[in-house]
């Protein structure tokens, strides 16, 4: 069942400043977190918890080096970005795309809906999230890891 198509016409009942609210704090969240994060260093031990994954198995989980990568990141180092944790890397683009958008829809007065990805979507992110999981645990995946 498809879903009912209703006009996209601008919201002029609302004012600029709230229009912009929720876009404008979820910048200043993520930007405080990667402050955060570029501020304590995580290549430095006890500044945050263990991986339970490494720590029980030793295994690289999909997000490991994912704090270093944010770090990388907020220091302006794209490079020992992508070596952290290059899915990471292109989590944090989408981000960035998704809410220029988000911010250029809700200025204009637009429906502001984001991204509505479909089951086979999710599957496939799934699988290439444990294809790379898989690989950076084997000898011949040692480039990806952190």
């Amino acid at each position: 069942m498809s879903d009912p198509v209703v006009p996209l016409r601008p919201d002029v009942s609302r004012g600029p400043v709230r229009r912009l609210a929720a876009p404008v704090g979820t910048l200043a969240a993520v930007a405080a977190a990667f402050t955060w994060v570029g501020v304590v260093d995580p290549n430095e031990p006890g500044h945050y918890p263990v991986c339970p994954l490494r720590h029980l198995t030793g295994l690289l989980c999909p997000a490991c080096g994912g704090l270093r990568s944010a770090h990388a990141i907020a220091h302006g180092d794209l490079l020992a970005a992508l070596a952290a944790n290059a899915p990471a890397v292109a989590g944090y683009a989408a981000f960035a795309l998704f809410w220029l958008v988000w911010l250029a829809r809700a200025a204009r007065g637009r429906p502001t809906a984001g991204p509505r990805p479909r089951p086979a979507h999710w599957w496939a992110l799934g699988a290439l999230l444990l294809a790379f999981t898989v690989v950076r645990n084997l000898p011949l995946g040692a480039g990806l890891r952190p």
